[in-house]
């Protein structure tokens, strides 16, 4: 039986490799970025899909985006994936790339993003047999990380989790399960490319783990390699 993934951020490094995956697998794909004309990668993928996939532009930020067009979309969504994310000033407490307005972007973006998908595309999910949520979130964001600097992506991603806990809680009740997954470090724009694994190999990881998702496991924080994190 087919799954409908819907994933944000869908153009770009993992959000890119995980719309590969699921449509190499013979899924069906609901991908959301913000300017769809420019993703070249993503547009060639829904070329060659056979019809599996539609993109539309949104951004996560933007509630009454998210809303009008989930008016539009009346598909059944099996596994919403919250991978839009963008990074804050890296720097120390000293860093003057830490402004007000650079906070709320980060903030808004990776905190309230997820929320505002999660509740637009509610409908949807209620009618899958087995819907899911899986918000892309970081170690960086876990209390037990002893790392310095990116502070407010830090706090964006803990932020986040708490987030992902509190659906959970909600959603459970409706059958929903919601978890939090670690990508590793990854080569990618944002991880650089010092960074451990690939992009593919990440989303491989996390696409297994999406399929192992269930109401046992949901309020949890996970690795892409399937161990679990502490929040």
């Amino acid at each position: 039986m087919s799954t409908t993934y819907l994933i944000t951020g869908a153009n770009r490094g993992i959000g890119l490799e995980l719309s590969k995956n699921v449509l190499s697998a013979g899924d069906s794909l609901i991908a959301l970025c913000r300017r769809p004309e420019a993703a070249n990668a993503l547009q060639k993928l829904a070329e060659e899909s056979d019809g599996r996939a539609q993109i539309y532009a949104a951004d996560v930020s933007d509630e009454t985006m998210l809303d009008e067009l989930a008016q539009q979309i009346d598909s059944t969504i099996d596994v919403l994936v919250c991978n839009a994310g963008v990074m804050s000033a890296r720097g120390s407490l000293a860093d003057p790339h830490n402004t007000a307005e650079s906070v709320s972007t980060v903030l808004l973006t990776n905190i309230a993003g997820p929320f505002f998908t999660a509740r637009a595309f509610l409908k949807n999910l209620k009618l899958s047999k087995q819907p899911r949520i899986a918000i892309i979130s970081s170690y960086m964001g876990s209390q037990q990380h002893s790392g310095a600097g990116a502070y407010f992506y830090r706090a964006s991603k803990a932020g986040v989790n708490n987030i992902m806990v509190t659906l959970a809680n909600e959603l459970k009740t409706q059958g929903i399960a919601v978890a939090s997954y670690h990508p590793g470090w990854v080569q990618t724009d944002m991880g650089g490319s010092a960074a451990d694994i690939t992009s593919a190999v990440s989303a491989k990881g996390l696409i297994e783990r999406f399929g192992e998702l269930n109401l046992a496991k949901t309020g949890q924080f996970f690795n892409y390699d399937g161990s679990q994190l502490p929040l």
